[in-house]
């Protein structure tokens, strides 16, 4: 069911980088619902062996876009807003189908797309969050934003080691999933 949830993520920030004028994703076969074109290798082996992984990051291209911070933004919200979007509607069937098998499914997507959600709105590099912070900031501070881009991951490992992830994560997700179910 993750991997539903990585592909809707992953192609609704190709569908958006296509929209605001950029060909990359769509030349490098990413503007599709296929699962296969959004998965990562090694992601994907994680994903099956610990249930945690990742998709295959979609490329864009700063120098097609019109206003090429704010459209970084925009292409890097469309993926935890798709999740986002799927969670309510996945909660709103739950709300009408949710009995049995059907109901436990619904209920699985949505929790992963309000995860994934939340998780790709952390403000550290790689994840979406950092892009769309650095979107709306000032010239003088983006430049000094994108300087910490090197030790995102570091970072991103501190924070989920030292659970403060938590705080970005459990505490929407859970009373979304409250909400919604």
């Amino acid at each position: 069911m993750l991997v539903v949830c990585i592909t809707i993520h992953e192609f609704s920030h190709a569908f958006i980088a296509l929209k605001l004028g950029d060909p990359t994703a769509k030349a490098s076969g990413r503007v599709t619902l296929n699962p296969l074109a959004h998965l990562d290798p090694v992601g994907t082996l994680l994903l099956a062996l610990v249930g945690f992984g990742w998709g295959k990051p979609v490329p864009f291209n700063l120098n097609f876009l019109r206003s090429p911070k704010r459209d970084a933004a925009l292409i890097s919200l469309a993926g935890p807003a798709s999740n986002f979007l799927f969670a309510v509607v996945f909660g709103l069937i739950h709300k009408v189908f949710g009995l049995g098998f059907i109901g436990n499914i619904l209920e699985s997507l949505v929790y992963f797309n309000l995860i994934l959600c939340f998780f790709n709105l952390i403000p550290v590099h790689p994840l979406d969050g950092f892009k769309v912070v650095w979107g709306f900031l000032p010239p003088d501070l983006s430049e000094q934003w994108l300087d910490l881009a090197p030790y995102g991951l570091w970072i991103l490992l501190l924070l989920i080691f030292a659970n403060v992830t938590d705080y970005f994560v459990s505490l929407p997700v859970g009373f979304l999933v409250k909400l919604l179910l």
